[in-house]
């Protein structure tokens, strides 16, 4: 089972997501260093365990957020390039609200694995046009926000429209200690094999990540278990196994 830690950039340092309320995020208070800058928690988790890989959600790029001061749109891009220069042997799962031809051009830069949020895109039409651009199959991120799901219904409901790798986003779940969201997995159970299933929201402890290896998930993304210490090097290393 893949274990791919999340750091969420805000303002050039790492938040703590919490119920998708993305507007209330807060700096990360972590256990495993009193530091939120990217370069610190990326090494923080990095000596924790050695993760292959790292997912980055660039929230200010998602929430198409503009610097009130120069009249453009803001991104973290400066601090995922500082990340892939520290760590080159790091594969990146980037999320930053991709959803045009600027965009798709801006962050392909990377040699890493694009996630598209479904979110993002208002057709599957919109999603199909992107989608075909990138070289590599992309991440699909089925995005369920805490008043439902978001985006093309096409994509929730048809398998057809989907690459390998596919997420279950459940954002209502996302830091809260109250566990994975088990009626929405149980939902995709059948796809499980035919695609590569990845939950994210909720991941407490080992018996959470042993119910989803138990379900044929592929994998789990997760932030909060692993700075509260709630998952040791053991058991990350039993899973990988």
């Amino acid at each position: 089972m893949q274990i791919i830690p999340v750091i969420d950039l805000l303002n050039g340092v790492v938040v703590h997501a919490k119920k998708g309320e993305r507007q209330r995020y807060q700096a990360i208070e972590s256990q495993l260093t009193h530091s939120s800058k990217p370069l610190d928690i990326v090494s923080a988790l990095l000596e924790y365990y050695p993760f292959q890989q790292l997912y980055i959600a660039d929230l200010n790029a998602i929430q198409k957020r503009s610097d009130t001061s120069n009249n453009f749109k803001s991104n973290n891009l400066g601090l995922v390039e500082s990340i892939t220069r520290h760590y080159p042997d790091l594969k990146l799962w980037i999320d930053a609200g991709i959803n045009n031809d600027d965009e798709l051009r801006l962050w392909s830069q990377f040699s890493s694995n694009l996630v598209l949020g479904s979110e993002n895109f208002a057709s599957i039409e919109h999603y199909l046009n992107v989608a075909k651009q990138i070289k590599s199959q992309p991440v699909l991120s089925l995005d369920f926000m805490p008043h439902g799901y978001q985006g093309p219904i096409e994509l929730a409901e048809n398998t057809l429209y989907w690459p390998k790798n596919v997420i279950m986003m459940s954002l209502a779940h996302v830091g809260t200690g109250h566990g994975v969201n088990h009626a929405l997995l149980d939902k995709y159970k059948p796809y499980n094999g035919k695609f590569n299933l990845y939950a994210a929201g909720g991941v407490r402890g080992i018996e959470d990540l042993n119910a989803l290896k138990h379900l044929g998930i592929h994998g789990a993304l997760i932030a909060t278990a692993l700075h509260q210490k709630q998952l040791s090097y053991q058991q990350l290393d039993m899973l990988s196994q």
